[in-house]
């Protein structure tokens, strides 16, 4: 048996991934930035594929990674987690810092930016692992970065509890439980991907 409550307690952080097309700059939200070497420093980030910003790394080979710390709010993650570049300008009527290799980067409630050229790249289904050497690395506070499980416990919106008259009414809810996106309907598709974090039916729990 494998209990997926027991794969969120492997330590995460969470960080906004920015890259560019040459004309419009995004990001996502992704958890899996890690070091692999010192000397020479290197980095691995695995991006979804689902995420516009996967693509346009994998045309460039550049990204940014900001860390985020435990003050980021959740309107961030709404931001850069929930809907996608490719329809939005997730950085449209903001000013934002760029590092040298022209990318923005997220000044605030985070810790620190790295920036990464990318050298190697595997498919792995429905993630590409990108490796990359890192060309500048900024330390921009001194707040602790998020994990995953602090993020889950302490920033997430929690889900509310549906009244006995609102269940009749919407013959259930369905809640994710990785971002909280709420899909009404008494059942749930079983091929049902979640529009905000594209994780499946099996990350949904139904309330009410």
């Amino acid at each position: 048996m494998i209990e997926k409550e027991a794969m969120y307690k492997l330590t995460y952080g969470l960080f906004v991934l920015t890259s560019t097309d040459g004309e419009k700059q995004n990001g996502c939200i992704v958890n899996t930035v890690s070091m692999l070497t010192d000397n020479p420093k290197r980095i691995t980030v695995f991006v979804n594929k689902a995420n516009y910003t996967e693509e346009l790394i994998r045309k460039t080979g550049v990204f940014n990674a900001s860390v985020l710390t435990e003050s980021v709010p959740f309107e961030v993650f709404k931001k850069f987690g929930f809907c996608s570049g490719r329809d939005t300008d997730k950085f449209a009527g903001e000013s934002y810092p760029k590092t040298e290799n022209g990318l923005y980067y997220i000044p605030e409630h985070t810790n620190a930016v790295l920036s990464g050229k990318v050298i190697d790249a595997h498919d792995y289904g429905t993630h590409t692992l990108f490796v990359a050497e890192v060309t500048e690395a900024k330390t921009l506070s001194s707040e602790t970065s998020v994990t995953y499980e602090y993020y889950q416990s302490n920033i997430k919106p929690k889900p509310q509890a549906q009244t006995a008259e609102e269940t009749q009414k919407s013959g259930g809810k369905w809640v994710c439980k990785i971002c909280g996106y709420v899909h009404e309907g008494e059942e749930l598709p079983e091929d049902f991907i979640c529009p905000w974090c594209k994780h499946p039916a099996s990350d949904f729990e139904k309330i009410g």
